[in-house]
């Protein structure tokens, strides 16, 4: 990964917050002055349909990241980051939320949803390393199951280009006031996830 330069591409299912993330980079890397573009899908979001987001820090013109062209693949739900990643580059990093989100094919009988061994196998055969995390049960922990995207972005921030103290002012920007302290907890959870 380039040391100013960063493409994430950011994946889950609609209402787990991939939106807020990517607000959250794209404010803090606008106050630490870095050139910042992005670009996001979430077609039957509202219906818990897939959501993605291309988040790229430093660059200067598409704000798609190319398939094989992201340093980090942050998926909040496990099978999108297999949807997701040829996004990754081989020396990419992939984080995964370990909480499946079972879509109705799957709680209907229908299909049948991959383990999170063969999820995490996968990921390893495009990528250098590939990280699960409970965020979930750690966003409880830091009180709120809500901040699981937040668990999640605080492991992030090992990855990219960007001061603690500007993500969680942006955090602060965006989540309302009386989650605010869990919200900070949940973030500094996940970043101990990655240590």
């Amino acid at each position: 990964m380039r040391a100013s330069e960063c493409d994430i591409v950011i994946v889950g299912v609609g209402g787990q917050g991939v939106i807020l993330i990517s607000d959250v980079i794209g404010r803090a890397a606008v106050k630490a002055g870095k050139s910042v573009r992005g670009a996001e899908t979430h077609g039957m979001a509202q219906r818990g349909g897939s959501v993605i987001n291309h988040t790229r820090i430093g660059c200067r013109f598409s704000p798609m990241v190319a398939a094989g062209g992201a340093d980090v693949l942050l998926a909040l739900e496990p099978a999108e980051a297999l949807r997701f990643a040829h996004f990754l580059s081989s020396e990419g990093v992939a984080l995964v939320n370990a909480s499946p989100v079972l879509p109705v094919t799957v709680t209907t009988g229908i299909a049948a949803y991959p383990s999170l061994e063969d999820i995490h196998s996968a990921l390893r055969d495009v990528c250098r390393m590939a990280t699960f995390i409970d965020a979930t049960a750690l966003a409880k922990q830091a009180g709120t199951s809500q901040a699981m995207n937040v668990v999640m972005l605080g492991a992030l921030s090992r990855y990219i280009p960007l001061p603690e103290d500007l993500l969680l002012d942006a955090l602060a920007q965006v989540v309302p006031s009386k989650y605010l302290e869990a919200n900070i907890r949940a973030f500094a959870l996940g970043k101990a996830e990655v240590e």
